[in-house]
């Protein structure tokens, strides 16, 4: 079994300060059927796959209506290999050269798995799918962990991909949902991590984005209370991931 390092108790969350990109939540009507929104959802993922693409660090950036220099940039639709879409909603998409066996000399990654504890590099937002006159998009952006733009470090362990059950958030919590591992996890983002491969690399490493994780909100806390991450409800909320795992381990089940 491999020796696992260190984590901080309650996931090592590494967040920069919560803002939203605009401010139009107030143009969002949820809508009485669950299935609406899920076909919002998949609606405003299709888009966001046709309205972004990666920059030369595997940055997603929106392509410009103004200004042509990013117009020989491919779109995240059109990516090869192609993002691929999982039964639960959740789309994922392996950034060609990114990867640790297109490394230069390639190195050996690492599986990863359901009940890891991972290092992960990453800038991640949530989005609101609405229907604003007739027009289904993503809006009301929001930071969720952004640890590029903030601490330069990967975050250690987090809780929102896997939390142990005996982890003292939930053998001390206070209520039947706070004691229910799906209330920290976003299970999405937990099952579409395991289609990629683990590095090996020092805190310090520069960043090179391997994927992207889109997950809809079916996949992620849907209706259901969570876990207070970032001060903002996450309900119906689809979650972005733009990140490169620095590494793996494997975790005891005496941890567990």
């Amino acid at each position: 079994m491999k020796k696992i390092f260190l984590y901080i108790l309650a996931g090592s969350l590494c967040f920069t300060a919560c803002k939203k990109d605009d401010d139009d939540t107030t143009t969002y009507v949820e809508p009485s059927d669950i299935a609406t929104q899920n076909d919002y959802d998949d609606q405003s993922i299709t888009k966001f796959l046709d309205e972004n693409y990666l920059d030369a660090q595997g940055n997603i950036k929106a392509f410009s209506a103004t200004d042509t220099a990013d117009d020989h940039q491919t779109k995240l639709s059109a990516m090869v290999p192609a993002p691929v879409k999982l039964s639960s909603g959740v789309v994922y998409i392996v950034r060609k050269g990114a990867q640790p066996d297109d490394s230069t000399p390639p190195v050996t990654g690492t599986n990863i798995g359901a009940r890891d504890s991972i290092k992960i590099m990453m800038r991640s937002k949530t989005y609101l799918a609405a229907n604003t006159d007739g027009n289904i998009a993503f809006i009301s952006g929001t930071d969720f962990v952004n640890t590029i733009d903030g601490s330069g470090s990967p975050a250690l362990d987090p809780t929102y991909y896997y939390i142990a059950k005996k982890n003292p958030l939930i053998t001390k919590a206070t209520t039947t949902e706070a004691g229910q591992q799906s209330y920290y996890m976003i299970e999405g983002f937990n099952e579409a991590l395991q289609k990629f491969q683990a590095f090996n690399l020092p805190n310090g490493a520069p960043y090179n984005l391997q994927g992207v994780i889109i997950v809809p909100s079916r996949a992620a806390f849907a209706r259901d209370s969570h876990y207070n991450y970032t001060g903002y409800s996450f309900r119906n909320r689809t979650f972005v991931f733009n990140f490169q795992v620095y590494k793996t381990e494997e975790r005891p089940a005496s941890q567990d």
